[in-house]
């Protein structure tokens, strides 16, 4: 039950409510990566990997509101060229990357492929060849003929990439402690032991309640249509 995630935690409901209220008639424009009283104030989600295109789906005559990852919101405003407002929302794993040790590895491996996830800060983004979502990024990885590659996104991914693609080389970038020690505190709570019991059980039981379940899921469809 402690899995939570910061990202999502950085918009609290009352607050999101009141940031709305200052930008009548804007479209909300909401990252997955929320929780579901969030969805249930927004008008559209989106993923990283969509965001781009459910932005530029919006008529240009519209305030667009983003939340709340304000660096992925940054990327897509930078992609699209729209005057996007920005929640003020970060994902700590993806915040505390090291500039100079990015810098640091470029240097040492000058033939390495930079991948980025667009909730990395723009000091972070610039040194990536390629900024993508997850999946973008493994796939690129995988597929890609070259051999080496700095990853800037939750090392887990890396995980996935040695599985699929295992005589490629794949380096971690540091945090700002100087550790490779970026995995999220939230997602590592999550254990195989720990799903098998809870399947078991059927417990911790969470119970939406039916209002926001289904305001909720207005936004997710919309984002499905658009998506299609």
């Amino acid at each position: 039950m402690d899995a939570g995630c910061s990202l999502a935690n950085s918009a609290k409901p009352d607050e999101f409510r009141q940031w709305i209220e200052q930008y009548p008639n804007s479209v909300v424009v909401t990252y997955i990566n929320s929780t579901a009283e969030i969805k249930a104030m927004s008008d559209v989600i989106c993923t990283s990997s969509n965001a781009v295109k459910i932005v530029q789906t919006i008529p240009p005559d519209k305030q667009v509101l983003f939340a709340p990852d304000k660096f992925l919101g940054a990327f897509v405003r930078q992609a699209t060229g729209r005057n996007l407002v920005l929640w003020n929302g970060t994902c700590i794993v993806h915040e505390m990357f090291s500039e100079e040790k990015v810098i640091e590895l470029t240097n040492e491996h000058p033939d390495a492929i930079v991948l980025a996830h667009p909730e990395c800060p723009p000091n972070i983004l610039k040194y990536a060849h390629i900024v993508g979502s997850t999946t973008k990024i493994i796939d690129t990885a995988v597929n890609s003929p070259d051999q080496k590659f700095i990853i800037l996104t939750e090392p887990g991914v890396i995980h996935e990439m040695k599985k699929r693609a295992p005589h490629k080389i794949y380096l971690e970038v540091p945090n700002l402690n100087g550790c490779s020690c970026n995995e999220c505190p939230y997602m590592r709570l999550n254990t195989l032991d720990k799903i098998i019991k809870s399947l078991e059980t059927l417990q911790p039981e969470i119970t939406l309640p039916e209002e926001i379940r289904l305001k909720a899921l207005i936004p997710i469809q919309r984002m499905l249509e658009i998506s299609k």
